[in-house]
């Protein structure tokens, strides 16, 4: 009764700038995409771009800020491509994962860090690239398309004799667990960003000063989180494409 009567109080128009499910849509011959989906892309890959060339365009032998920076980042990604893939294997896959790590990484800070309400739109808005299922589904299929590249072009077509192992008994659950891991990935990266983003818009709304303010520094933290759990599970799904084992 108590929660009720303070939420009765509670304006409802303060809340109307919170959209779910609404999107800006493009058509491109006969197809429709989400365009905000495509813009917000587009400007994090403009980031990583930018960033990317202002920390390695004077490299020196001995690292100064900036190129220390760009250093730790490359460290850290081969650390989680040697851990999940091995040491023979990991250097091809550190380009990818660290590709990977780097967009969802500066998508879900994104979320939290730029004012998208100032860039308004005919419809839906603008905000994390992947609290939109379309951009984790996707990142997650090529996921996908990546450990079956490297289990068949380490394998050949003796890769698919994984699916009757131990015993051709288990070659429907076998199967399953193939569409069940880009199923995981997208989900948890969505489901995760998605409430973040939702959480701190209805606090603002209702608490504008003080009480988000935690809750936007924990939403980095797991944000960042997030972007390390899905890079470190694609190199483990990679590594064990590549070596057989579960």
């Amino acid at each position: 009764m108590i929660f009720n009567s303070i939420f009765s109080n509670v304006n409802k128009e303060s809340l109307n700038f919170i959209e779910v499910g609404q999107h800006f849509y493009w058509s491109i011959f006969s197809y429709q995409v989400h365009g905000q989906v495509l813009i917000n892309s587009w400007i994090v890959i403009f980031i990583i771009i930018i960033f990317s060339i202002y920390t390695t365009r004077d490299l020196k032998l001995i690292p100064e800020d900036k190129q220390s920076l760009a250093e730790f980042v490359v460290e850290f990604v081969r650390d989680i491509a040697k851990t999940q893939i091995g040491e023979k294997e990991y250097l091809n896959w550190v380009p990818y994962l660290g590709t990977l790590f780097l967009f969802i990484f500066v998508s879900n800070w994104s979320g939290a860090l730029i004012p998208w309400k100032l860039f308004e739109l005919p419809n839906g808005e603008l905000g994390a690239p992947t609290n939109d299922i379309n951009t984790t589904a996707g990142l997650a299929i090529l996921t996908s398309i990546s450990y079956f590249y490297a289990g068949i072009s380490k394998k050949g077509l003796t890769y698919f004799s994984k699916y009757v192992q131990p015993t051709p008994i288990l070659l429907p659950i076998n199967i399953l667990e193939d569409f069940t891991k880009p199923l995981s990935l997208s989900f948890r990266l969505f489901g995760n960003i998605l409430a973040d983003e939702l959480v701190v818009a209805v606090l603002v709304s209702l608490v504008p000063l003080v009480v988000p303010i935690p809750l936007i520094f924990l939403g980095l933290f797991t944000s960042g989180i997030q972007a390390l759990i899905f890079a470190t599970l694609s190199g483990s799904y990679i590594g064990e494409a590549m070596e057989g084992h579960h």
